[in-house]
């Protein structure tokens, strides 16, 4: 995700880094000069006290893109969108944007849109193809439907008896460990 490209303005000069702006041959880089940077870098030189550079928003976090994922969330092929869709516009939260609020709000309610579908889909879909499904999910959305999955297979196997030996989560063994540690003390 830190490798997504984003549009830039240099609001100063940078001597010796021409390179980074390909359509150029000069071995500084200007003071206007719009580009694509990753995500990375545009963190790294972005500075809220000295405009050193400005980010422009992305097209899918623009006005006309909210109004769409407001109006059905669950049309939208994230996946073409950029497959990194709640983690790249939880960054742009980092750049000063008046859109911030609005941008957060649309993620959040993108999301809470989505997953019930998510999850469905990975609960009543066993031992089927999923893979047009899959495509038009976000990275994060297929991270979720994997989990589902697994839940799902999980309990299959422990229904019809194939599950070996029930073991406690992680989360219990180490809330005993913590809670022994307490009693010693």
């Amino acid at each position: 995700m830190s490798h997504q490209r984003l549009p830039v303005r240099t609001e100063c000069a940078f001597p010796r880094l021409g390179f980074l702006d390909r359509s150029s041959d000069s071995e500084d880089l200007p003071e206007g000069t719009k580009m694509e940077l990753p995500l990375w870098l545009s963190k790294s030189l972005y500075e809220r006290k000295r405009r050193v550079l400005s980010v422009k928003l992305p097209n899918v976090y623009r006005e006309g893109w909210r109004t769409v994922f407001t109006a059905d969330p669950n049309v939208v092929n994230l996946h073409k969108m950029g497959p990194y869709y709640y983690g790249l516009g939880s960054q742009m939260l980092h750049f000063d944007s008046p859109e911030n609020t609005d941008i957060a709000q649309t993620l959040l309610q993108t999301f809470i849109g989505r997953f019930r579908r998510v999850m469905d889909c990975s609960q009543n879909a066993y031992n089927e193809d999923t893979s047009t499904l899959l495509e038009r999910l976000d990275c994060l959305e297929k991270a979720l439907f994997q989990a589902g999955q697994s839940g799902l297979n999980g309990f299959q196997s422990w229904e019809k008896g194939r599950a070996s030996q029930l073991t406690a989560s992680s989360l219990v063994l180490n809330y005993r460990k913590r809670k022994m540690a307490d009693v010693e003390d």
